[in-house]
């Protein structure tokens, strides 16, 4: 899946990406619908993984 499918409330998930990555901020973790681009953007600069890795960590949480 190539794709990032944001599920469920976003700020409950935020919560959790901050408990796994405590260096994520809420700048970091800004969406809005229809900015995937950029929010994976900059997770990607932030965590230093490939774009297919967060979308992956994203949509597990």
């Amino acid at each position: 899946m190539d794709k990032l499918q944001l599920k469920g409330n976003w700020n409950e998930l935020k919560g959790k990406a901050k408990q796994e990555y405590g260096q994520l901020t809420d700048d970091d973790l800004a969406y809005a619908e229809g900015q995937e681009d950029e929010l994976l953007g900059k997770l990607q600069n932030k965590l230093g993984k490939s774009r297919q890795e967060i979308i992956d960590w994203l949509n597990s949480l």
